[in-house]
Parts: structure tokens; sequence; C-alpha cells
């Protein structure tokens, strides 16, 4: 039986919104959603009421916390709610930089963050004038190839997996806007 996956890119971010208009990264590290960000996530809910979702799988990253919780929160087939690092979006700007699982638990207590290590984002290389470790392209890649693997063994059939533009555009073939939702099957 086929499995199917919905990832749905989190709502916009206060990164999202400064970088539109300046072209530069603003130096917000794990930005959380605008006003705009959690509205798009309302909206989006309406649309996701009508799956009978099995699981939802979300990135560690503020964003995606917010978006996550503004569209599964009153979901009315209650589908567990998984937090998973391997998703995360390719550190490449400050937005991408996580925080540690005791800060997210304080912020985020209906979720469950003690499996992710101290440091779940990428941090592994020098880092650059802003202080950032940009990922490499080929951790990216496994990265992708490893969710990719780790969703295919799940047992559930009907996925919502809610994550980030450039992870998604790896693993989807498509850059995905703010709430907009692509599915594929495994």
């Amino acid at each position: 039986m086929p499995k199917i996956v919905h990832c749905i890119r989190h709502g916009q971010s206060t990164f999202n919104a400064r970088y539109d208009e300046t072209g530069e990264d603003p130096l917000f590290f794990d930005a959380p959603l605008t006003d705009l960000g959690h509205t798009q996530a309302a909206d989006a809910a309406a649309l996701h009421r009508g799956f009978a979702y099995e699981l939802v799988v979300t990135s560690p990253l503020t964003r995606a916390l917010q978006t996550t919780r503004g569209i599964f929160g009153n979901h009315p087939v209650a589908p567990p709610i998984v937090v998973e690092s391997l998703h995360r979006e390719y550190l490449l700007s400050s937005c991408d930089v996580g925080r540690e699982p005791v800060h997210l638990a304080r912020d985020f207590p209906d979720f469950a963050f003690a499996h992710l290590d101290e440091v779940w984002w990428h941090r592994d290389d020098s880092p650059d004038e802003r202080g950032l470790s940009v990922e490499p392209l080929d951790h990216l890649a496994e990265r992708v190839k490893s969710f990719r693997s780790w969703l295919s063994a799940r047992p559930e059939g009907l996925i919502a997996v809610v994550g980030h533009g450039t992870f998604f555009r790896e693993l989807t073939g498509t850059f995905l806007r703010n709430c907009e939702m692509a599915a594929i099957e495994l």
C-alpha cells in the first residue's frame, strides 16, 4: 500500500519578512512566525482538517513548531506529533540555527524534545563572518536521503511533515511558498 506524505512549509517568519525587504540576513536566529505567518497557518488548518493524518512530523525550528501548532492544534483526528531534526532547514542563514531542547521545551511544553541532541542543527564547520557554520550541500543531500528512509520505515499511511523550503525542494523537487503543501508518494 502506498504511503502518502504531505510536505507543508512553515508560515512566514520574521526572517522571511525582513529578508524580503532588504535581501540581507537580518541575523534573526531561530526566527518565529510573523502575524501573517500565524494567519497563514490558521488558513492552512482549514485545508488540512479534511485529511485523516496518522502522524505529524515537525522540525524543531520555532517557525515550524508554531506552524504545526497552528495547523494541527485543533485537528479533528488529533494525530500524534513527533519532533524530528532530520528535516530541519539547510543551514545557510541565521534563522536556521536552532535552540537547545531545554529552551524549546520551555516555549513548547506540548511537544517532546528530550530525544534531540543538545545541538541538533549543523555546527560542524568553521563559522563564517556572521558566526554561522554553513552546512555543506552533501550533508543536506544525505539528510534528505535519511529522512526519506525514516519516513518509508514508518508504519503510518498518511503523514504530514511541517518543515522548510530548501529541504522540501530537495525532497520534492518543488520550492514551496509559506504554508504551501506538496504531496509525495513513498
